[in-house]
């Protein structure tokens, strides 16, 4: 009896922990990897195309097995435009991403990436998938919270400060024969940089709304995530033809450049994906999205030590800002959610990194 509670303590607790501490770890890392990529001389539009078509490429059986083991509505016009417009707005996000940690910083990405729940709450007000009523505690937590997380943004973007941490000549660099030089917080044009990450996040909830349409008519996780990055790929090489005519752009060496697609393809989003699916379905969205000011800490860390990054005052205030911002968020919604019930695995990887819509899909099932 004791051997099984330690095992279901371990299955429910420790395992989950350690689990989303990994992949925001590997996530913050193949940012940093991808920014020494890009210090190299690797195009993001280059990097886009290679890494989604990997991760197409691996994912390339999904459909075969999804049709076979259940049984799902054909893929109609309607299900296929919304996928596609899906890779519109995920190829313009992911552009305007790893544009923006070219031009500044994966610590600053990692910062901004906690405006999704304000930019969130701000959407679904504007569809009217959440109400504004001021007299309810959570309400009030939500757009405070909302407010308090644009001011963070404007902080670590606007302000620098004085240096809080210079790596100096003597530490070793990580990665010394694959980066040009360092790239400081100095030499990066750190406004354009945030510029380019906020419209970043602010997509993301949009991609998420459309996923969502998406999984109530065609309920197969992994064939969607399939076309979606066959789609961005394909968008992305439409794009980097006009954008990069440089053929020898195109040709991958096999140093960082390759890694860096590689590990992108392999880790982001398909070990990244699995991983978040089972966390959700284990502890549930809100347990899963409280890790994510964590990979600020990781990319402070790994800026320095591997990049040769500086920090300055700003990016720490900044920083802190956004992440009191984003608790306040999280709290007002954790308090508006019934208990997590492990069986809408569906709703779940909907609400993986946009739960806010959770609420408004309650409604809309309720009143059907």
């Amino acid at each position: 009896m004791g051997s099984n509670n330690r095992e279901s303590l371990f299955y429910k607790e420790v395992l989950p922990f350690a689990a989303m501490v990994a992949m925001e770890s590997i996530n913050v890392g193949l940012n940093t990897l991808y920014k020494a990529a890009t210090n190299k001389g690797m195009s993001n539009h280059v990097f886009v195309v290679y890494s989604y078509g990997v991760a197409a490429f691996l994912l390339l059986p999904s459909p075969f097995f999804s049709t076979r083991s259940r049984i799902l509505p054909p893929l109609n016009s309607s299900i296929l435009a919304k996928i596609f417009l899906l890779g519109v707005i995920g190829c313009t996000s992911q552009i305007m991403g790893y544009t923006g940690i070219n031009y500044a910083s994966p610590t600053l990405a990692s910062a901004i990436s906690n405006l999704v729940p304000a930019f969130t709450f701000i959407l679904a007000v504007i569809f009217r998938m959440e109400k504004i009523q001021l007299k309810r505690s959570t309400t009030r937590a939500k757009v405070l919270g909302t407010a308090v997380s644009i001011a963070g943004a404007f902080v670590v973007t606007l302000y620098k400060g004085p240096k809080i941490l210079v790596p100096t000549t003597s530490t070793p660099n990580l990665l010394p024969n694959l980066l040009h030089q360092p790239l400081s917080s100095s030499q990066s044009n750190w406004m354009l940089g945030g510029l380019f990450l906020t419209t970043e996040y602010f997509l993301v909830p949009m991609w998420y709304i459309v996923q969502t349409w998406i999984m109530k008519e065609y309920p197969a996780e992994v064939t969607v995530v399939f076309f979606y990055n066959l789609c961005v790929s394909i968008l992305a090489g439409i794009v980097g033809f006009f954008s990069e005519p440089d053929s020898n752009k195109w040709i991958i060496k096999p140093d960082i450049t390759m890694a860096s697609i590689l590990c992108s393809g392999v880790l982001g989003s398909s070990l990244n994906n699995t991983i978040h699916t089972w966390a959700l379905r284990v502890k549930g969205p809100v347990y899963v999205a409280m890790f994510k000011p964590l990979a600020i800490a990781i990319a402070v860390a790994m800026g320095v030590a591997l990049l040769g990054d500086t920090l300055y005052l700003g990016s720490i205030l900044g920083a802190t800002v956004i992440a009191i911002g984003f608790y306040t968020v999280m709290w007002g919604k954790a308090k508006e959610m019934p208990d997590y019930d492990d069986s809408s695995d569906l709703e779940s990887s909907a609400a993986q990194k946009f739960p806010l819509l959770h609420n408004y899909k309650n409604e809309s099932i309720s009143n059907k």
